[in-house]
């Protein structure tokens, strides 16, 4: 089984949306578009060459696939990210045709949630998701991320889509790391837990409730 890992950068009331710049995504009349590019250094730079500088392949809602495909193919291998993000396996999910010149992407359509838990019980490197907010709620319902590499940078914009959307199924998680950037970006990793406590109440993953059933 390899793990499904979700990177986010997000505001401090959880806003992921449109986080590098104007018209990324101003769906619902989002106004603060590009909100964490004057948080960006070397220390995030280095950051994300160490989450990104391995294999993975990638999987993608579509207008993030669309907004990657539009920019990665055209950096040379000279670009380290480019370099890993070109070659990566890209599994896309749309309900629209999809086209295939960026290799190697497979489109993904159907039972979305079904297809994802045979991905993840396929040899390969971790699957990563990057932007894709309509997807990670579709995985946040289905609990199917096992680990959130977050990036949360010191604004609040008020409004706009958040990565913990309504209808996000209870979990607990557990920190695995935790670094601060010199503009106070605090960068952190979790990884899905086990069964957590929250009053007299127990929050379990589905699969273990059905064997205690």
């Amino acid at each position: 089984m390899r793990k499904l890992i979700v990177l986010s950068f997000i505001t401090l009331d959880g806003v992921m949306q449109a986080p590098g710049g104007p018209g990324e995504d101003d769906s619902g009349g989002f106004k603060y578009g590009g909100w964490s590019v004057g948080y960006f250094d070397d220390f995030l730079g280095k950051i994300m060459g160490e989450q990104m500088g391995h294999p993975f392949d990638l999987l993608l809602g579509r207008k993030t696939y669309d907004i990657f495909a539009a920019h990665w193919p055209r950096l040379s291998d000279d670009d380290p990210a480019a370099r890993v993000i070109n070659r990566a396996r890209k599994y896309v999910v749309s309900h629209r045709p999809v086209n295939l010149d960026w290799k190697i992407t497979i489109p993904i359509n159907g039972d979305v949630a079904e297809q994802i838990k045979q991905l993840k019980g396929e040899d390969g490197p971790e699957i990563q998701v990057h932007g894709s907010g309509n997807l990670i709620q579709t995985l946040l319902r289905n609990d199917l991320v096992d680990e959130f590499w977050l990036k949360t940078f010191p604004v609040a914009v008020g409004s706009g889509k958040r990565l913990f959307a309504e209808g996000t199924m209870p979990a607990g998680f557990t920190l695995t790391e935790s670094r601060i950037s010199p503009g106070g970006v605090v960068v952190s990793s979790y990884a899905r837990g086990g069964e957590i406590k929250l009053g007299s109440f127990e929050l379990t993953r589905p699969s273990e409730q059905a064997t205690r059933s």
